[in-house]
This record gives C-alpha cells, sequence and structure tokens, in this order.
C-alpha cells in the first residue's frame, strides 16, 4: 500500500510538469513507472546519475530514444552496455518513444 501511495504522489507531482501533448495521462504514467523500476536504479529518481551512471536530465528526447534503440539493437555504447543493452532489448518502439518524452520533459 505504501508503495501504491508514494507511486501515485510521485505521479501527482511529475506529471503537472510533463507536458507532452501526444502522450496520455496513462502512457505517462506508466513511462513514470518504467522509470522508476527500471532506471532510477542507476541514474537516480531525479535522473542526475549514480556512480557511473550518466544524468539523465536535460537530454533531448530525439537523443533518449536514439541511445535506447541503438541498445536494443545491441550496439555497445560505452562502459554500461552490458547493462544496458538488456534493459533496452525488452522495450517497444511505443515504451521508448514514452520513456524519451517522461525523461525529456520530468526533469528540469
Amino acid at each position: 500500500m505504501k508503495l501504491l501511495i508514494s507511486v501515485a504522489f510521485a505521479w501527482a507531482i511529475a506529471v503537472p510538469a510533463f507536458a507532452d501533448e501526444d502522450m496520455s495521462p496513462d502512457a505517462a504514467a506508466q513511462a513514470e513507472a518504467m522509470y522508476a523500476d527500471s532506471c532510477a536504479q542507476c541514474h537516480g529518481r531525479a535522473g542526475r546519475g549514480l556512480a557511473s551512471f550518466p544524468s539523465l536530465a536535460g537530454k533531448d528526447e530525439s537523443y533518449l530514444s536514439d541511445r535506447l534503440e541503438r541498445y536494443r539493437a545491441g550496439e555497445r555504447i560505452g562502459p554500461n552496455s552490458p547493462l544496458m543493452i538488456p534493459v533496452a532489448a525488452e522495450l517497444s518502439d511505443e515504451e521508448i518513444g514514452n520513456l524519451a518524452a517522461f525523461i525529456s520533459t520530468g526533469f528540469r
């Protein structure tokens, strides 16, 4: 129950700042949940990066989509590729687009 309340609270705070007209509120909430589940452990809750993992805050949507698509294709891009490739391999085109939109607008 605490997790549900935390996610709902975080969504209520983040979604108003998340202004991508092409995404439904459901898609935005799913992207936020996906970020929290799969990305935040390395890139931080605020997208600022942790240890050797880069900051995603302030990155352009097209840059983020490109990187995720390249990782999904198995391309090695830097030292964290062995961690990113299997994560990105599971993403659909829609999920990549939604994640990139969320990250590019959610962490200013």
